[in-house]
């Protein structure tokens, strides 16, 4: 079963328009979109895929829309789709569609479905940073950052679940699809990986009371700390809220900046994450702000160095 990650979430929503803009604006690219929703894709091909929540074509929802509907991992080849169908029908309705894909449900009740990945190859340049006492990584009189600069997501990073039985969750991605455990919120959940993917988590499920179940956020890679915080503001200025962050997270290592959204559920920007094999010894720790994030900065509107800022006149500093 190698798993690579996630190709596309499929969300079932109320207001068509409101998500396209918001998706646009968060950088990714609108594909075959009407006004019964579309595919919105990173570099990668990986994808948002949005439906009006009254859709019969998509799976049953959780919750009250607008609501995750199905969460679709790619996978190396149809021999993978083949051992996967195999397993989860053991025990579980699984159907096949008409392109090959595998679909079913977790021991949450959350829509899963597996393909032949979509995923291409890409080219986006590298965050190269100065350092001394290493080598430079950028030339000599080239410039680091630009103010048209891209900061675009380049692929589906991960999706963190609220469930009822955070145990009976992990145990089925662990012993029904192969995924491992990288690190752990002890008494809350575990961050995972499929077997196919070195990231330190494509999977994070978070216990709450039954009620709360659903979709918390999804994320897609940036290129570098330096485009969540362009990406990130460039959101807030067309007008999108700022939930948490920026900032680092301590497990993953990853920059963040979340956001409030028309999708039921926040969205990040992240960039920079941990890499795992299995010779990794997954760590655990007390879900807490110390451990949640090892900085987090505040934003404030521009200024420019001509003096402290208006509520800062007269304070030593």
């Amino acid at each position: 079963m190698n798993i690579i990650g996630l190709d596309a979430l499929i969300f079932g929503v109320d207001d068509i328009p409101a998500c396209r803009a918001f998706l646009c604006d968060y950088g990714l690219t609108p594909v075959g979109v009407d006004d019964d929703g579309g595919r919105f894709e990173a570099l990668d091909g990986t994808a948002i895929i949005i439906r009006h929540a009254d859709d019969p074509a998509l799976p049953p929802a959780i919750g009250p829309a607008p609501s995750i509907r199905e969460t679709v991992y790619g996978v190396t080849s149809a021999a993978d789709l083949d051992a996967i169908g195999l397993e989860l029908s053991r025990d579980r309705t699984v159907t096949w569609d008409a392109k090959g894909a595998v679909h079913s449900v977790d021991d949450s009740g959350f829509a899963i479905a597996f393909q032949v990945t979509v995923r291409r190859d890409f080219s986006a340049a590298a965050d190269l940073t100065n350092s001394p006492g290493s080598e430079s990584q950028r030339p000599v009189n080239q410039v680091g950052i630009s103010p048209d600069m891209p900061a675009v997501p380049r692929t589906l990073s991960h999706v963190v679940y609220f469930v009822p039985d955070a145990v009976k969750a992990e145990a089925f991605y662990a012993e029904r699809l192969g995924f491992r455990t990288t690190d752990r919120f002890v008494g809350v959940g575990p961050f995972m990986r499929p077997a196919g993917s070195d990231d330190h988590h494509c999977l994070f499920m978070i216990q709450t009371p039954p009620h709360m179940q659903g979709c918390e956020h999804f994320t897609f890679h940036l290129g570098s700390g330096t485009e969540v915080l362009l990406a990130g503001r460039r959101f807030e200025q067309n007008g999108w809220t700022s939930f948490w962050g920026p900032g680092r997270h301590l497990f993953g290592s990853n920059w963040f900046w979340y956001f409030n959204s028309p999708l039921g559920c926040h969205i990040e920007y992240d960039a920079d994450m941990d890499r795992h094999d299995d010779a990794w010894s997954s760590r655990q720790a007390p879900l807490s702000a110390d451990n949640s994030q090892l900085f987090l900065f505040t934003s404030r509107e521009k200024w420019a160095p001509t003096g402290s800022p208006p509520e800062k006149r007269g304070e030593p500093g």
